[in-house]
Parts: structure tokens; C-alpha cells; sequence
């Protein structure tokens, strides 16, 4: 074992011992090494450091189990044997799901300690051989005699997010502050920065962007690195969640003018990345009596949600992939892996939803996200007030994809364009206890009472769509009012 590793186990080993007594993820057992019973704790250590959110639990030999002095052990695991098979390939090849266990032995004031680091279980309780097991305080116990435990155990597989995972393990208060900005959090919640680093940990603890491991050592999670990274690339398993933004010439991606990746946590870089987008939107610059006025070809407001939808719904556990926003000559895209969460058609009305609960919840404290709404909302607003079309959203079994469109003058707009803006400024409407009515929408449009007759055909067509009916269908023509499908 090399010397740091050695280290570890050491500092490991003198925390554990320090611990009043035996807990449901630890278990001393002196020199008895009989491998039915370890097969069991196994089981029953996994399964409790699940219940516990511990991603380890351990099994010792060489530590006495009342007063918790280094009694030594002659255990040797690399030698033992079950049958014709060793040890620990016997102990896996009955484990149900295979965990990733590790023998350890570590010197300590020259007497042997062995360590068994097992895995939490995962998705589902860990079985050996045929036989699920729990720990009731210290005692090992069959899973299905506590009913109690089997379902919170089930419930725990369903709340530990990815986000709450670990992305990196057994580091130092001062590699933390290597790898995160941890500055930048104090700046985003108008705190005042620590004048110790033991104090900036606390908080990072608070906030689960680290965790305190048993050794003494941090853990930082991914929600940590996601946001507070000071460069993605250190992380592997993470850094092609980095945003992306390429812009191209023309409507097609067959040529790509720049690209930009930024490598900082979401919370660190939102605003340059918004600020970086906005340079590459184009303007209108208009002299009207010798002032120069610039025209807006896009809503800021709508560019911020987009980017902030596109993180915090994402699919964290989709490899190889991440968030893109992508710029073209007439439009903007932002994609992320994974399917929408929310009917299409429902957009608006549904309540704020994410797969990254955690992350999310954060992001809204220090004003990325908004708590109300889904952002399509405030999109729509941003997009009503130039007159430009409503998002437009797709999505398959892998992707989410939101599309928004510069300014064009009505009769440029596509009939889909004109029928899915008449359903989602309807729905925003209606959810704001506005009625619909022609000039309601003439006014969302941009056309004058003069046209309305061009509004209303956009309105039968988007009833023949079967996106919005009459509120009132005994309602004269003058007061004909509209409401959404759903409603």
C-alpha cells in the first residue's frame, strides 16, 4: 500500500475507534473470520449505510469491540479462501447486486487491522446468498422481519439524486478551496467571506456542496462541483456538463463561426454566459431625430430562462453529453440531454418541476431561476413585448429542445408560429385571470384594430387546432372570449 493510502486508513481507522459504540454501518469482529457470517454483514452494513446515507460502511478485524483498543488480528483476506475460490471473488459472486468491496489491512503501532470497505446499496437492498439483511443497533437481522426498514430502504433508492452523489472523495479543507470557488459563494449570497477556512467548510457543509467523510477528510458532491467548479475538466464523470455555445452562419450547422465552452461551475458563470450570448444577437440601430435607438432583435429576460431551464431539468445521469445553446442567423436554440419532464402543451400552467431538485433550489435563492412558474411564463412575456413568436419546444426520449426566433413581420411567421403563439399567450392569459378576447391578442400580435379580421382567422385556426375553445360558446361575436384546451 502506498503512503498515502496507508495514511488514510490510519486516520480511518483512529476516527472509527473514537465512535461511543458500534453503529448500524460499523461492525468490530475481532479474529472471527468465518465467511458466511461476513457475507451477511455485507448485506447488512450496505443496506444500513443506505438507510444512514453513508456511501461506505465497515467491517473490522483487529479492534475489541467493547473498548475499541488495537488488539490485532491475524486475519489475512488475500489468502483466505472458501472452497476452491478466494475469499473476496466467493463473497462477490454472492452478493446480489455485485457491490465493489475491498479488504484492507494497515498497520497500526505494529499490529494488523483489516478493513472491509463496503458500498452502500443502491437501487435496490443487497442480497447474499438468497437473503437481504439489516442492522437493529448492533445486531444483524433479516430485512424482511423489519418491514419498517425494507420500505424506507426502497424509499431511500428514490431520494438520493445525482446531484447529491459524491464526484470526489478524500480530499483536504485546502484542495477543497483548489477545486471550488468557494469565494464566489459568499459574493452570490451577499455574505460576508469567513475569515477562517473552518468556517467556510461549515458552510459548505450546510449548503451538501461537500460532506465530512469518516477519516476526517471532505467529499465534495456533484452539485458542489456543478456549480462552484473552478474548472469542470478536473472532474471526468462532469465535464461535458459544461455549457456549450456555438454560434453558425446562416440557419443550418454546416458552418460553425465560434464556439465557447465554460469550464466554471453554472452558479460562477450564468451571467458571463449571458452577457457572452447577448454580444452575438444581432441589433437594429435606427436614427430617429438624430438619437440613435438600438432595437432588440431578441428579450434578455428570455435568453436567462432559457439558460437556466436548460441546466436544472437536464439529465444529469445522460454520459457524454450536456447543454448546448446554439445561434443562428434567424433564431436561438438551448438543448439538454433528457426528455421533458412536462406535457409540451402545458408549459406554461405546470408547476416548477426538476430532476435536480437540490441544484435548483439553490439557483432560485441567488435569482438564476425564478420560483414561480417553469420560465416559458416570463419567456412569453419577454417575447410578447417585441412582437417576436412564441417559444417553440421539442422534445424526444433523449433531449429537450426550446427554440426562440428574432423579429419578423407577421406575414413572414409560419401557420405554426401564429397558432402556437395564440395558444401560449391564451394560457399565459388565463393563468393570469386575463380574459381573451381579438384585441387581446391583436395587442400580442402587433396588429391594429383595423386588422383584426387577421387575428381572427389566427384564432380559428388555433380553435380548428384544437388548442383553445370558446369560454362561452353561446357568447355574441363581440364578447367571444377565449380559454385554453385544458381548462
Amino acid at each position: 500500500m502506498i503512503t498515502g493510502q496507508q495514511d488514510y486508513y490510519i486516520s480511518l481507522i483512529e476516527r472509527l475507534r473514537r465512535l461511543p459504540a458500534e453503529t448500524e454501518w460499523l461492525e468490530y469482529k475481532s479474529n472471527n473470520t468465518d465467511p458466511q457470517m461476513i457475507g451477511e454483514y455485507i448485506s447488512a452494513i450496505s443496506n444500513s449505510a443506505a438507510l444512514e446515507r453513508r456511501e461506505k460502511g465497515y467491517l473490522l478485524w483487529g479492534i475489541d469491540d467493547t473498548t475499541h483498543e488495537i488488539s490485532g488480528t491475524d486475519f489475512c483476506p488475500g489468502a483466505a479462501k472458501k472452497g476452491n475460490q478466494e475469499l473476496e471473488n466467493w463473497l462477490v459472486g454472492l452478493s446480489n447486486p455485485r457491490l465493489n468491496i475491498q479488504f484492507i489491512e494497515v498497520d497500526v503501532k505494529n499490529k494488523k487491522v483489516v478493513i472491509l470497505e463496503i458500498t452502500m446499496a443502491s437501487v435496490k437492498p443487497t442480497v447474499f446468498a438468497g437473503e437481504e439483511y439489516i442492522r437493529i443497533g448492533s445486531y444483524k437481522k433479516k430485512l424482511k422481519d423489519f418491514p419498517e426498514k425494507e420500505r424506507a430502504l426502497w424509499q431511500s433508492f428514490e431520494t438520493t439524486p445525482y446531484e447529491m452523489r459524491t464526484a470526489i472523495e478524500n480530499v483536504t479543507e485546502e484542495e477543497v478551496t483548489q477545486l471550488l470557488d468557494c469565494a464566489a459563494y459568499y459574493t452570490l449570497m451577499k455574505l460576508p467571506l469567513p475569515s477562517n477556512r473552518s468556517s467556510m467548510m461549515h458552510n459548505m457543509k450546510d449548503e451538501e456542496f461537500i460532506r465530512e467523510m469518516d477519516n476526517g477528510q471532505y467529499a465534495i458532491t456533484n452539485m458542489g462541483v456543478l456549480l462552484f467548479a473552478k474548472d469542470l475538466n478536473k472532474f471526468s464523470h462532469l465535464k461535458r456538463k459544461a455549457v456549450r455555445v456555438i454560434q453558425y452562419k446562416g440557419t443550418g450547422r454546416t458552418n460553425a463561426i465560434r464556439e465557447q465552452v465554460f469550464t466554471q461551475g453554472y452558479a460562477i458563470c450564468f451571467d458571463e454566459i449571458c452577457r457572452y450570448i447577448d454580444t452575438l444577437i444581432p441589433q437594429e440601430e435606427e436614427i430617429h431625430i438624430g438619437l440613435r435607438q438600438i432595437h432588440r432583435m431578441f428579450p434578455e429576460k428570455a435568453v436567462r430562462e432559457m439558460l437556466g431551464n436548460m441546466i436544472i431539468h437536464q439529465d444529469l445521469t445522460m454520459r457524454g453529453t450536456g447543454p448546448m445553446m446554439e445561434i443562428f442567423d434567424t433564431k436561438v436554440e438551448a438543448s439538454s440531454p433528457g426528455c421533458l419532464l412536462v406535457d409540451v402543451n402545458r408549459i406554461i400552467d405546470t408547476a416548477p418541476h426538476s430532476r435536480n431538485e437540490a441544484m435548483a433550489s439553490f439557483l432560485r435563492m441567488i435569482h438564476i431561476c425564478e420560483e414561480r412558474g417553469s420560465g416559458f411564463d416570463r419567456m412569453e412575456e419577454g417575447m410578447s413585448a417585441l412582437k417576436i413568436p412564441a417559444p417553440k419546444v421539442e422534445t424526444g426520449d433523449n433531449f429537450a429542445r426550446t427554440k426562440l426566433y428574432w423579429y419578423a413581420n407577421l406575414n413572414e411567421w409560419t401557420k405554426e408560429d401564429k397558432i402556437r403563439t395564440c395558444y401560449l399567450a391564451t394560457c399565459y392569459y388565463y393563468v393570469n385571470e386575463i380574459p381573451v378576447a381579438n384585441a387581446i391578442l391583436r395587442k400580442r400580435f402587433g396588429v391594429e384594430a383595423k386588422n383584426k379580421a387577421t387575428v381572427s382567422r389566427i384564432i380559428k385556426d388555433t380553435v380548428d387546432s384544437g388548442l383553445i375553445k370558446l369560454a362561452d360558446e353561446n357568447a355574441a361575436p363581440k364578447l367571444r372570449r377565449y380559454i385554453p384546451y385544458w381548462a
